[in-house]
Parts: C-alpha cells; structure tokens; sequence
C-alpha cells in the first residue's frame, strides 16, 4: 500500500527509534509518495529520518532531495533513496542540522558526479575544469562537515590538556581559563629593541620606574 505525502497540517512528526528501517519513495509525475501501510508511521519514520519537525517541513525537504537526485534531468528513485539514508545517518537533531545535512548530502552527490565526469574526460582542457570543480565540491563539503561538528559543540572548540605539573607553592586551577596575552613594544633604540632585554623584565622595569615616580612627585 503507498500512501501519499499531504500538507494539511502542520502538526510535529513524531520521533521513532533511529534504528527502525526508512519507508521508500516512490516518484509519480505529480506527487511523492511515502510506501507504508500506515500513512501516519510512513511519515513520522520518514519526518525522523531527515530531521523534520513537522510535514511542511516533511514535503520541503523530500522535495528538494528529489530534485538533487536528478540524473539524466529525471530524478532516481534510488539516488533519492540513498541520500535519504545518508541524511539518516548522519541524524540531524534540529531544523539547521536538518538543513545542513540536506546541503552536505546534495554535495556529496554533485562531488562524485564529477568524480566520475572526470574519469570518463579524456580532454585536458575539459580535465581541468572539471577538477577545479571537483576541488571546490570537495571543499565546501568539509567546510560543511567543520560547520555541523561546531553547531554541535555550541561553537566551542576543546582544548585537552595531557600533562600538568605543579611546583611546590603553587596552585592549579580546574575549569575553563581564558588567557589574554601581553604585549610589549619596543622603541627603536631602547635595551629592548636591541635584544639586551627581555620584553617581560622590562615591563616590571617600567612599571617600578612608573611607581617611584609617582611616590616622588607625592
């Protein structure tokens, strides 16, 4: 029994065990259809496989990968079912992880097109442009990748730190320290410049000059 995906509500789709198979699609000249003896299932299974909150969403997203799926200007049912499948496994969790998983997918599928336009090119001219084409694919892919794994860690990027050794009278701190560096520009001619100096000793020079000084004109 195929059931056909409609847009009457805009009601949130259910999220099911990831585990569960994916119904298929199939691709009528007018509509998408969802093949599940149960209209509902087929498309909380489906809504939770690429990530969709609702079936508004639902239909955009199905639209939009069929129509990445086209070969020879006729979309695939089986490319369309394997993209569906990659955007599942990558488990989006939220409408931009949707989106973006969308996006990745689709690059993917354009960036071995020209993997294989290429193979098949015997022309240097046509070699060349196809390369840079695929380089620019395979790029924008990664960047993709790097994009996804910082909207999961919330833009954070971790720092492990493997070993730390404390010396006697001093203390560590455990948590998330923000270290802001200093700097310290030299002046043509002064002991800094010339090397005689280092940058740090002259800052407490400065700053004991600075404040006997200060006490002096007190």
């Amino acid at each position: 029994m195929t059931t056909a995906l409609t847009r009457d509500s805009t009601t949130p789709v259910s999220r099911y065990d990831g585990s569960r198979p994916s119904p298929r699609i199939k691709l009528n000249r007018r509509e998408i259809v969802i093949q599940h003896s149960d209209a509902q299932i087929g498309e909380r299974l489906m809504g939770e496989a690429l990530g969709a909150v609702d079936r508004d969403a639902l239909h955009g997203f199905l639209k939009q990968l069929m129509k990445a799926s086209v070969i020879l200007q006729k979309p695939d049912e089986d490319n369309l079912a394997f993209m569906i499948s990659m955007v599942k496994g990558i488990a989006p969790r939220d409408s931009l992880e949707a989106m973006l998983t969308a996006q990745m997918v689709s690059i993917h599928v354009a960036t071995m097109r020209s993997a294989s336009r290429l193979a098949f090119t015997e022309g240097l001219s046509q070699q060349e442009g196809i390369s840079r084409t695929l380089t620019r694919l395979a790029r924008t892919f990664a960047a993709q990748m790097e994009a996804l794994n910082r909207h999961r860690g919330n833009g954070e990027r971790p720092i492990t730190v493997q070993n730390l050794s404390v010396q006697e009278g001093g203390s560590a701190i455990v948590g998330n320290v923000a270290q802001h560096a200093h700097l310290t520009v030299a002046e043509p001619g002064t002991a800094i410049d010339a090397g005689l100096v280092a940058p740090r000793e002259a800052g407490k020079r400065e700053h004991g000059q600075a404040a006997a000084m200060q006490g002096a004109t007190t």
